[in-house]
């Protein structure tokens, strides 16, 4: 090994998977088993095309069915369950089990990494806990005990390599640990498509590069990582070592948000450039009033198209000379965006996000602009959808065929409450 491991932190963390979240929170609900019966959550189970949110284990060891398949695939048998997501139920559940995993650790010891998965850090609770391997199954049987729901979960020294092993090892095995000496046996062989921070596009660069597996990776040249890819292919190498420097207690409420972003994946392929621009204003609207209610305003807008069937699309940050939180002047950004770069095929994706963000207090008052007003009227708009609800207060464009709005609105974070 190129590195001297008695320099490296051994930190003891865990990383924490609630297996088949949405759907073991509906067996238990419905007086189930999550590890025997058979559960599907959809996000609609009226659209034949509707997305598999979550499947119990025996749904995908027995009928292949798993996150991102679609309801038509889901064979209709009398002992198959499917239910409707139920996303604010889920937060709840969430919300106890984090409070379950403060009675471990103090707070800045958890970080939340989704509504379904956490990091641990067990530095110094040894006498309290024991082991890694028994403060897990401690952990593991309280959250059985306390909510009959099945978890796994990875150990490791740094964060990267607990998850890595919650992934590759763990959802099968239940708990599995790897230390900076196991690395080339567990992590080397794993192929890049099952390591966590590596996408379809990177893997795919990463095998034009003649890499295939974490091990192709160490055995690479950091030189070369970083001439192809600059800090993230140096962040490649170092992972693939088993290197991750990030502190091992965080709290989350101490860094500053740094962009409010929002996306959405349609229901259908979008051809009309009316309907399309429809989703982005809505899009926008919702940024705005995001920045808004935490008192930021931002520099920049990014914005993104993806094609259908993934066949590309476009991606632009422009940077404005004045900060803004305004719906219309993240939108105006976004069109003009739009209109230089679509080329008619059908979207399916669409991302809106304001960065480089700072106190709307800072926000210096221009004297040849006086916004005033437009910020007041933003505001009010505001306060009524805050106290009627969403669609208390639409645009006109929001009863458009395109919409999305009135629709989502009735959601979180993107499916049904």
């Amino acid at each position: 090994m190129l590195f001297d491991i008695s320099c490296l932190p051994k930190n003891k963390i865990l990383c924490i998977d609630m297996k088949s979240f949405y759907a073991s929170c509906e067996c238990v609900d419905h007086g189930l088993d999550p590890l025997e019966d058979y559960v599907v959550v959809v996000s609609d189970k009226n659209r034949s095309g509707s997305v598999v949110l979550a499947a119990s284990p025996k749904m995908k060891q027995d009928y292949g069915i798993k996150t991102g398949s679609r309801l038509y695939e889901v064979p209709r048998r009398r002992h198959i369950h499917i239910f409707n997501a139920r996303m604010k139920r889920y937060l709840e559940i969430s919300v106890q089990i984090t409070e379950l995993f403060s009675t471990f650790v103090p707070f800045e010891a958890i970080l939340t990494y989704s509504v379904d998965e956490s990091w641990i850090t067990l530095d110094g609770t040894e006498k309290l806990h024991g082991s890694p391997i028994e403060a897990a199954q401690k952990i593991r049987n309280a959250i059985w005990n306390q909510f009959g729901l099945p978890s796994c979960i990875g150990i490791g020294p740094n964060r990267f390599i607990s998850k890595v092993v919650l992934d590759v090892y763990a959802k099968k095995q239940g708990i599995t640990e790897c230390t900076y000496e196991e690395v080339p046996k567990k992590l080397w062989p794993v192929p890049l498509r099952e390591i966590w921070g590596i996408g379809s596009r990177m893997e795919k660069h990463l095998n034009n590069m003649g890499m295939y597996t974490l091990g192709d990776v160490a055995n690479s040249s950091l030189d070369r990582l970083r001439k192809r890819f600059g800090v993230i292919g140096e962040q490649l190498y170092y992972h693939a070592w088993g290197i991750d420097l990030s502190p091992p207690f965080i709290d989350a409420r101490t860094f500053p948000q740094k962009s409010i972003g929002k996306g959405i994946t349609l229901l259908r392929d979008y051809w009309r450039e009316n309907e399309i621009l429809t989703v982005v204003l809505e899009l926008c609207e919702e940024v705005a009033k995001r920045a808004r209610e935490i008192g930021k305003v931002g520099r920049t807008v990014s914005f993104s198209v993806r094609y259908s069937h993934n066949e590309g699309g476009f991606h632009q940050s422009v940077t404005l000379d004045t900060a803004t939180n305004l719906t219309m002047d993240i939108y105006r950004v976004c069109k003009r965006i739009f209109h230089k770069f679509y080329d008619g095929r059908s979207v399916r994706v669409i991302h809106v996000s304001l960065e480089n963000l700072m106190d709307e207090e800072s926000l210096q008052l221009s004297l040849f602009e006086d916004r005033t007003k437009e910020r007041a009227l933003a505001k009010a708009m505001d306060a009524i959808r805050d106290k009627f609800g969403p669609n208390a207060l639409l645009r006109a464009v929001s009863y458009t065929p395109g919409s999305v709005a009135r629709i989502r609105n009735n959601y979180i974070g993107g499916h049904q409450a």
